[in-house]
Order: structure tokens, then sequence, then C-alpha cells
């Protein structure tokens, strides 16, 4: 029995590329699979659905995020990525399933009584508030020891890079000190998990790769379970342990940058995750295409199950 079948390449039909395109070259070295010796997810979610009226923007979504993960949620626009985030965050009600933290279910539960902090793509810094005022906010709330929120003020300003900046404002500072400010906000009251929302997308070039790069290695640093949500396939494949790749409202791909880059599992996954080529083919077996008057080999062996 024969097959057709459609299957991307990653070389032209005409020439093959001497030097990696420079996407490939942005993929987080393939590591041991997260989740294989790492105990309990930290974050599940089971089965979560969400509908907008007759317009359904999730539809059945199972994840598990490891401890001291860094997933990116991966997708065009409309896909369901910001919805997942903000259904974890409590910022919008599932319709169905659920969201269990630190093994806690916690699908009901308001965004006040829930263990994350949070940067947004307009990074929604209080325009009357100091960078020091800013970054302690939540402390203070907390009712904290005026030198308790000073003391950690004062590390996260270190940690992000805003030596001799705690007393000015928002509006005297650029936009990458100010993605800085909100991300030392979110870190402030050491949160279980932290939420990214498209944080680098208001950016200029130069200064998005430099934050990308930042972003990564405090996450390592700091060890925090994280989730991001992102369009930008460079981002995601460079800062990524693990990439979920959506669309229409479903998870169309999990895995390793890697894994997702050279073996997409679908013309979409493959189509949106990089440049490829498409070539018709006929499925002549398990281990052989044929495209044109070329026999290719899949590499992939058969095997027989036992009666």
């Amino acid at each position: 029995m024969t097959y057709s079948s459609e299957f991307p390449v990653t070389t032209s039909q005409s020439q093959t590329h001497q030097n990696p395109p420079p996407i490939d070259r942005l993929i987080q070295p393939q590591n041991q699979p997260i989740g294989t010796n790492l105990g309990e997810p930290y974050l599940r979610i089971e089965g979560v659905n969400k509908s907008f009226g007759s317009f359904v923007a999730l539809r059945e979504i199972y994840l598990d995020v490891y401890p001291g993960e860094f997933v990116c949620l991966l997708g065009p626009s409309g896909c369901g990525k910001t919805t997942l985030l903000r259904i974890i965050a409590g910022l919008e009600q599932q319709t169905s399933g659920r969201v269990i933290q630190g093994g806690k279910d916690v699908s009901n539960l308001p965004t006040s009584r829930r263990d994350f902090g949070i940067v947004f793509q307009s990074y929604a810094l209080f325009p009357n508030l100091t960078v020091e005022q800013n970054i302690g906010y939540g402390l203070h709330n907390e009712g904290r020891p005026k030198s308790e929120i000073q003391a950690k003020v004062n590390e996260l300003i270190d940690l992000v890079g805003l030596e001799g900046n705690a007393h000015k404002y928002p509006s005297q500072m650029s936009g990458g000190q100010q993605q800085r400010v909100a991300l030392a906000r979110a870190l402030a009251q050491s949160p279980g998990l932290l939420l990214l929302d498209e944080p680098l997308s208001a950016l200029d070039a130069k200064v998005r790769e430099k934050l990308r790069s930042e972003i990564t290695h405090l996450q390592k640093r700091l060890g925090i379970t994280t989730v991001m949500v992102t369009h930008d396939q460079a981002e995601a494949l460079s800062m990524a342990d693990r990439v979920v790749v959506m669309d229409k409202g479903y998870i169309a791909q999990v895995g390793t940058p890697h894994n997702i880059y050279q073996e997409p599992n679908s013309p979409f996954v493959a189509n949106f995750i990089g440049i490829m080529n498409f070539l018709k083919g006929i499925v002549l077996a398990s281990n052989q295409v044929c495209c044109g008057n070329i026999t290719l080999s899949t590499g992939v062996q058969s095997a027989r199950a036992n009666p």
C-alpha cells in the first residue's frame, strides 16, 4: 500500500547550505529531556478549555512544567498562548479543566492568592513611583518591615543591573531599563512561578537580544520555574528548555528547541519554526519515500509486534 505525503526538508533542492541558517545557531543545546528525573511537575495543566461565547480559544490543553524549567508558549496571533498564560495567572477563568501549582489545585483561586510574579509586554509600571518604590510595591502591601524591603530592593536593583537608578521615575528610563524594573518587581516577593507575557516585543532588536540573554541567565541563576509567551521563534529556540507550539487553541507539539526544529511533527510546525522546503512524495515502506524519480531513505526502522 502506498500513501501520498508531504514532508519538510531543511536543504534546498538544488544546493546544500554550507552554514546552518541563522535561527539554527540560536537553538539551545540538546540536553537530557526535561522531566525524566525531576519528579512531580511544579505546574500542571489538566484538560483546560476556554470559550468566549461561540469562539473556542483553548481545546483540551494538557501540559506539565517541571521545577526550574523554562517553557515558551510559541505560536501565531490568536493561537491561545496568551489566554493560557492568563488562565495560569487567574486573570482569566477557564471554561473547564484544572490548574495545579505546587501540588495545589488553584483553578478557582483569585489572582491575589496565587504564587507567581508576572511581567507584561507594556511593563505596567506605576508612573508616579520611583524605581525602588515600583520594585518594593508588593512587599510594602504585604506589610514587610522597611529595612527588609530596602534590603530586598537593593539586592534586586543590583541583580538586574540598575545600579544608580533607584530614585528615577519610569519616564526617565529607556524601554530596556523599564523592563528590568518590571522583572525585578515580579521577582521581589520570591514567587514560585514567573510568567512572562511577550516581555521583549516592544523593544528594539539590539536591546531585545541583550535582554534575551540576561533573562535566560537570571532564570538559570535563580532556578525559578518560568513560562513565557512569545510569537518570536528565535526567542523561543534560544531561551527555552522546552517549546510548546500552539495553533488554533491546540498544542501542536511540545519538545526541546532541538527536537522542535529538527523533528517537526507536522507541516504547520515545520513552516512556523523555520524556512522549510516541502516536497510531495509517496510512502513506499516504513523506511522509504519516493519523491519524483528519487527514492529516499527515512531512517525509520520497521518492527513487527509479537502476536
